[in-house]
C-alpha cells in the first residue's frame, strides 16, 4: 500500500449528520499536503479521525501499511502521529518551559521505567533542559520560558503549541488552522519555522487562509459537505470547476 497516511472509504455519523463522507485520501510521505474546504465541509472531523479522537462509522485508515483503524490517539503518538488543534491546547498552569519538559520527555527510555512522573525529577537534568532551550528559542518564547503559559498572549500560545508538537519529532504532523486569530507577521513569522521544519516530517494542514499556503502546499485536498471533491497539484485544484463552485461560489 503506497502513501504514509491513508484512508479508504472512510465516514463519520453523528446521529443523522454524515460529517465525513466516504473520503479515500493518501498522504504522501515527505510531502506537504493541504485540506481546505468551507466551514462545515469536515476537516476538522477528518483530523479528528485521522489522530483517534473519533472512531469512523465506517472505512479504515492506514499508517506506514499498518491499520490503525482502532488505535487510541495515545497509541499514534506513539506511531509518529502528531497533531495541534483548531483551539490552542496547551498546559496554562503550567509555566512555558514545563510544557516543553512534558513533550521532550515523551520518549525518554530512561525516564519510562514504570517510576510515577514528576517534573521535580528533570529539572535537574541539563540534556533535558538543554533541549527545552532549544525549542523554545526555535519560536521566540525562550525569554518567557518561566512564565505560566496561560498567561502569555494567544500568539504565543500558538507557537508554543506548535513547537509542542514538533517537539515530539514525529513522523506526520497534523495542523489545524495553525493561523486562526494570528496577524499577519505571526503567520509569517509561523510560515517561516514551518519551511525551516518541513524536511524533518510530512505536514497536513488545514487552512481557511488559502493564499498564505498556495505556495506551501504541494498536494491539496478539498472536502465540501463531507466528501472528498478534488485532489492534486495546487494549480490544478484551484483551476477545478467544482471547487471554484462550492468553495469561492462561482458559476463556471
Amino acid at each position: 500500500m503506497g502513501g504514509l497516511l491513508v484512508t479508504e472509504g472512510v465516514s463519520k455519523r453523528f446521529g443523522p449528520l454524515l460529517a465525513v463522507n466516504n473520503v479515500s485520501i493518501t498522504i504522501e510521505k515527505g510531502k506537504v499536503s493541504g485540506i481546505i474546504g468551507p466551514n462545515g465541509s469536515g476537516k476538522t472531523t477528518l483530523f479528528n479521525l485521522l489522530s483517534g479522537f473519533f472512531p469512523p462509522t465506517e472505512g479504515k485508515i492506514f499508517f506506514e501499511g499498518q491499520d490503525i483503524t482502532q488505535l487510541k490517539p495515545q497509541e499514534r503518538v506513539n506511531l509518529g502521529i502528531g497533531r495541534s488543534f483548531q483551539l490552542v491546547s496547551i498546559f496554562p498552569r503550567l509555566k512555558v518551559y514545563e510544557n516543553l519538559v512534558l513533550a521532550v520527555l515523551r520518549f525518554r527510555e530512561s525516564l519510562k521505567k514504570g517510576v510515577p512522573f514528576y517534573l521535580a525529577r528533570v529539572t535537574d537534568k541539563t540534556e533535558i533542559l538543554d533541549d527545552c532551550q532549544r525549542y523554545l528559542e526555535m519560536v521566540g518564547l525562550d525569554k518567557k520560558r518561566n512564565m505560566y503559559a496561560g498567561e502569555m498572549s494567544y500568539g504565543d500560545q500558538r507557537l508554543l503549541e506548535i513547537i509542542l508538537s514538533i517537539s515530539l519529532k514525529p513522523k506526520i504532523l497534523l495542523l489545524d488552522e495553525p493561523f486562526s486569530g494570528l496577524g499577519d507577521v505571526e503567520i509569517a513569522f509561523i510560515l517561516e519555522l514551518l519551511h525551516k521544519v518541513k524536511d524533518d516530517f510530512t505536514i497536513v494542514i488545514i487552512e481557511h487562509k488559502i493564499s498564505k499556503i498556495e505556495n506551501f502546499v504541494e498536494h491539496l485536498v478539498v472536502l465540501s459537505q463531507g466528501v472528498a471533491i478534488c485532489q492534486g497539484k495546487p494549480s490544478e485544484v484551484f483551476c477545478d470547476a467544482e471547487v471554484r463552485r462550492c468553495y469561492w461560489g462561482e458559476v463556471v
